[in-house]
C-alpha cells in the first residue's frame, strides 16, 4: 500500500506541474522546447504536492476502511492537484469525458487549466466534489463544520494553508468544534499544511514550534498529531498510521456519545502536516533558494517560455517524476489506481456535494396561515415581525424534526431579534461544559449560536450545499462583517446554477433584522442597511432582497425563502411592535407581485404618489398620508408598497419583475415620493434602469445620520419623517395648483415648528412624544 501511494503521489505531482506549464508534449516524450510552454504560466505549484500527499493517503484511508468522506481544500488556488486528483480517480472524466484516463486525457486537462474557457486556476463549482472555491481565504474550516451537521456518518477531511490559518475567519472557526454533537453529526478532519510561506514571506504558524502549536489546538480542544516531512522517519508511513489514529480516535468519540456514556466534552482528532513549500521541485534558480522557500508559492521558473536556463531547470524538475515509470503503453500502473476508492467512495464523487437526489430534500413548510394575526382592519397593532418569524420557525422545526435538516445561524442574538419562540421545540448547541443555570443550551440544539458572522456564514454555506436548509439571522449592521463571503457564495452559485450535474439545494436565508431605525439606542455604529446594496449589484435572477412590512408580510416572504431553492433571499424585517397593515392573502399577492398599490390608502387618479419600502418607512408614508387626509383632504393620495427588489429591478425571483406596466403603479406625470430603507442612491439606480430621473421622483433613504437618539429623530435626521414627507406632498399639490400658495405656505410653517418642537422635546425627555409613539391609522 506504501509503495502504491508513493507512486501515486508522484503521479499527481507530475500532472499538477504539467497543467501549469504545458501546451504539448505532455509526456516528455521529446526534449523539452520553448514551444511546448504555454503563452501566459497561470497557477500555484507551492501548495499542490502537500494536496497532493494527503489526498493519496485519504483514498487508501477510505479504500480500506469503506468510508463516506468529503474533501474541503482552503487554499484554492491549489487547484492544479485537485484536477490531478479527479484524473486520477475517473471522477472528472464522469463530468468531463475528454478527461479521459489517457494521454488524449493528460493532454486535455493540461492544455485547458488555467485557459480561457477552459478550467480556472482555482477551485469552482464546474469541478466535481467541490463545495469551496478558496480563492478568498479563511473559509474552508467553517464549511467544512457545516457540510458534517446531521451527517453522522460523513468525515469531511480540510486540508487548511498555512497562510490561510492567519486570517480572521479561520481562527474564529476552531472554536466550531464546541458546537459539535457527535452523537448526531459528523466528524471533521482538519488537516494543518505548514509549509511555511506565503507569497513573500514565512507564516506565523510555519514557524511555531511542534509545542507551541499543540498548547494551541489543545487549548482550543483538540487532539492534535504531528507528521513531518523534515523528520527522521518515513513521512509515508507516519501518515497512514497518523490517519489510523485520528480515525480511531473520532469513531471511539462517537460510539461514547451515540450510546450515551461519553462523560467529558469531545475532543476529535487534527492533523498538523509539515512539508516544503514546493516539496520535490527546483532547489535553486538564478542564484536564488526556490524549493521550502516562498519563490515556489506561485509559478516556478516562469521564464521558461524564452529563457533557456528556466526551461532547462522545467525539464530537469519534470523528468525527476520518472513518470514514464507510471504511466506506459497509456495506462498508469495498476499499483496508483489500486488506492483509488469504489466510485460510490471517491472524494470527488461524493454525493453531499453535488445536491439533488437523496441528500436534499425539500423542507416540510407549514402552513403561514397558523401564525398569521387579523389584519382586517389596517393599522391595527399587532406583533412585531420577528416575533410571527419566530413562531413561524418554530413550526419548521416541529415539521421537519424527523428529516433534521433545518438548523437557524444566529450571533448569540436569538432572544435579543425575538426569534426565541424556537425554544419551545429546540435549543441552542454546545457540547462544552454548562452551568445548572444556562437556559435553552444542549449538546443535540439545532440553533447555532456564536459570536462569529464569519462562522456562521460558513457553517450555513456547507449546511446548503450539502443538501438542508438553513436561515441566518443577524442585526443588519453587522451581517457586513460577511460582505465578502456573501460575494463569494454568490458567484459560486451563479456559476454552480448553471452546472447540469448539480442538483437542487436550498436557498441561503438571510434575516436581517435589528435595523439602523430603531438602533437608535445603541448608536451610530449600528446604523448600516450596506449589505442590501451589496448584494443588489449581483447581475442575475437568484438574489432577492424582501422589505416586508408587517408581521404577515413576514410570514408570506419567509414560506416563499424557505421553500425556494439554489437562490439567496435576504428578509429585512424590524422587531418592535408595530401596525398590521396587510392579512394574510393580501401580503402574499403583495410578495407574489413585489410591488402592489394599497387601495385604502389611495384615491383615484392622485395628485401624488407615496411609495415605501421598509416596514419602518411604510409606517412613517402613511402616517403622511393620514396628516394629508386629515389637513389637506383636497390632495389625492396613493400608496404603492415595494416588497422586493433584486439587481434586475423592482419585483421578485425568476426575473419576474414589474408584471404590469411601470405607469399603472407609479402614474405617467404625477411626483413620487418614495421612503426606502436603504440608501437613497440605490433605488435611484433602479429607477434609472427603468428610465426614470430624479425630476419626478423624490427617494428618501438613509444619508448617513444617526446617533444615540429616539426612534423618530432618526427619521427627522434623515428626512424619512412623516412630517418632511407631508411637507413635500403639500409643496408638490401647490405646484399642481391644487391648494393654494397661502395654505401650502402655512402647512409648511407649521410642521417645520413641529419638527423644532420635537426636538425640543428629545433633548428634555430623551424619548419622543407620545404622539408619536400613539399614533395610529385613522383614515
Amino acid at each position: 500500500m506504501e509503495e502504491s501511494i508513493r507512486k501515486y503521489v508522484r503521479a499527481a505531482d507530475y500532472l499538477s506541474a504539467v497543467q501549469i506549464y504545458l501546451q504539448k508534449n505532455v509526456l516528455l516524450e521529446n526534449p523539452l522546447e520553448h514551444s511546448d510552454i504555454k503563452p501566459r504560466l497561470l497557477g500555484h505549484w507551492g501548495t499542490c504536492p502537500g494536496i497532493n500527499f494527503t489526498y493519496a493517503h485519504l483514498n487508501a484511508l477510505i479504500a480500506k476502511h469503506d468510508l463516506d468522506m468529503l474533501f474541503v481544500l482552503g487554499p484554492g488556488h491549489g487547484f492544479p492537484a485537485i484536477q490531478s486528483n479527479l484524473f486520477l480517480e475517473g471522477t472528472l472524466g464522469k463530468y468531463h469525458p475528454e478527461a479521459t484516463i489517457d494521454k488524449k486525457g493528460i493532454q486535455y486537462i493540461s492544455e485547458k487549466f488555467s485557459w480561457p474557457y477552459g478550467f480556472p486556476s482555482h477551485s469552482n463549482p464546474e469541478a466535481p466534489g467541490v463545495i469551496l472555491e478558496g480563492g478568498e481565504l479563511g473559509y474552508s474550516l467553517s464549511t467544512a463544520y457545516g457540510s458534517i451537521l446531521d451527517n453522522p456518518d460523513l468525515i469531511t477531511a480540510c486540508v487548511i494553508g498555512d497562510g490561510e490559518a492567519e486570517t480572521g475567519p479561520l481562527s474564529a472557526a476552531w472554536h466550531i468544534n464546541k458546537l459539535i454533537d457527535p452523537a448526531n453529526n459528523g466528524a471533521v478532519l482538519p488537516i494543518l499544511h505548514l509549509n511555511g510561506y506565503k507569497i513573500s514571506g514565512p507564516t506565523m504558524m510555519g514557524r511555531m514550534t511542534d509545542e507551541e502549536l499543540n498548547s494551541l489546538f489543545w487549548g482550543y480542544g483538540y487532539e492534535p498529531y504531528f507528521v513531518s516531512s523534515y523528520e527522521d522517519y518515513d513521512v509515508y508511513e507516519r501518515m497512514q498510521e497518523t490517519l489510523e489514529k485520528c480515525l480511531e480516535s473520532i469513531r471511539y468519540t462517537q460510539y461514547l456519545s451515540r450510546e450515551g456514556s461519553r462523560n467529558h466534552p469531545p475532543r476529535f482528532p487534527m492533523i498538523v502536516l509539515r512539508t516544503p513549500k514546493g516539496w520535490n521541485s527546483i532547489d535553486e534558480l538564478g542564484g536564488k533558494k526556490i524549493e521550502d522557500n516562498h519563490l515556489s508559492h506561485q509559478v516556478i521558473a516562469k521564464e521558461a517560455k524564452s529563457d533557456p536556463i528556466h526551461l532547462e531547470a522545467l525539464e530537469s524538475w519534470l523528468k525527476s517524476y520518472r513518470f514514464e515509470e507510471l504511466f506506459s503503453n497509456g495506462k498508469f500502473d495498476e499499483d496508483i489506481l489500486s488506492i483509488v476508492p469504489p466510485e460510490n467512495k471517491r472524494m470527488g464523487g461524493s454525493l453531499h456535494a453535488h445536491g439533488g437526489s437523496p441528500v436534499y430534500k425539500p423542507l416540510n413548510l407549514p402552513d403561514p396561515h397558523e401564525s398569521a394575526e387579523d389584519a382586517s382592519i389596517p393599522g391595527t397593532i399587532g406583533s412585531s415581525s420577528m416575533r410571527r418569524a419566530g413562531d413561524y420557525l418554530n413550526k419548521v422545526f416541529q415539521h421537519n424534526s424527523e428529516n433534521r435538516n433545518f438548523r437557524l445561524m444566529s450571533p448569540d442574538e436569538t432572544y435579543s431579534n425575538k426569534l426565541d419562540k424556537v425554544f419551545e421545540t429546540t435549543t441552542r448547541a454546545f457540547v462544552w461544559p454548562l452551568e445548572q443555570w444556562d437556559r435553552d443550551i444542549a449538546g443535540d440544539g439545532r440553533v447555532m449560536e456564536m459570536l462569529s458572522e464569519h462562522s456562521l456564514q460558513g457553517l450555513a454555506q456547507g449546511y446548503i450545499l450539502t443538501g438542508r436548509h438553513a436561515v441566518f439571522a443577524s442585526y443588519e449592521a453587522f451581517i457586513q462583517i460577511v460582505g465578502s463571503m456573501a460575494d463569494q457564495y454568490a458567484k459560486f452559485l451563479n456559476v454552480a446554477r448553471d452546472v447540469p450535474w448539480r442538483g437542487d439545494i436550498g436557498s441561503l436565508n438571510y434575516i436581517l433584522t435589528s435595523s439602523g431605525w430603531r438602533q437608535e439606542h445603541n448608536g451610530f455604529s449600528h446604523q448600516n442597511p450596506g449589505f442590501v446594496d451589496d448584494m443588489l449589484q449581483r447581475q442575475g435572477c437568484f438574489v432577492n432582497v424582501y422589505f416586508p412590512p408587517d408581521g404577515n408580510s413576514t410570514l408570506a416572504v419567509l414560506h416563499r425563502c424557505l421553500a425556494s431553492k439554489q437562490e439567496i433571499n435576504i428578509i429585512v424585517a424590524g422587531k418592535t411592535l408595530e401596525p398590521r397593515w396587510r392579512t394574510l392573502d393580501e401580503a402574499n399577492q403583495d410578495m407574489e407581485e413585489g410591488i402592489n398599490i394599497w387601495d385604502f390608502a389611495s384615491e383615484e387618479d392622485p395628485h401624488v404618489v407615496f411609495a415605501a419600502a421598509g416596514d419602518y418607512l411604510t409606517k412613517e408614508s402613511l402616517a403622511a398620508i393620514d396628516i394629508l387626509r386629515k389637513e389637506m383632504p383636497e390632495i389625492r393620495p396613493r400608496f404603492v408598497s415595494v416588497v422586493s427588489l433584486s439587481a434586475l429591478g423592482i419585483g421578485h425571483s425568476q426575473c419576474k419583475v414589474l408584471r404590469n406596466d411601470f405607469d399603472q403603479y407609479f402614474t405617467k406625470d404625477k411626483p413620487v415620493i418614495f421612503n426606502f430603507h436603504g440608501y437613497p442612491q440605490t433605488i435611484k439606480q433602479i429607477l434609472f434602469d427603468y428610465g426614470y430621473s430624479s425630476e419626478r421622483f423624490t427617494i428618501h433613504g438613509y444619508e448617513e445620520n444617526g446617533s444615540t437618539t429616539t426612534p423618530f429623530d432618526m427619521h427627522v435626521r434623515n428626512n424619512t419623517d412623516r412630517f418632511t414627507l407631508a411637507m413635500e406632498a403639500v409643496e408638490h399639490a401647490r405646484e399642481q395648483g391644487v391648494i393654494s400658495e397661502e395654505k401650502a405656505k402655512e402647512f409648511i410653517s407649521r410642521y417645520e415648528e413641529t419638527l423644532e418642537e420635537h426636538k425640543d422635546y428629545i433633548i428634555k425627555n430623551g424619548v419622543d412624544p407620545d404622539s408619536i409613539e400613539e399614533w395610529r391609522w385613522t383614515t
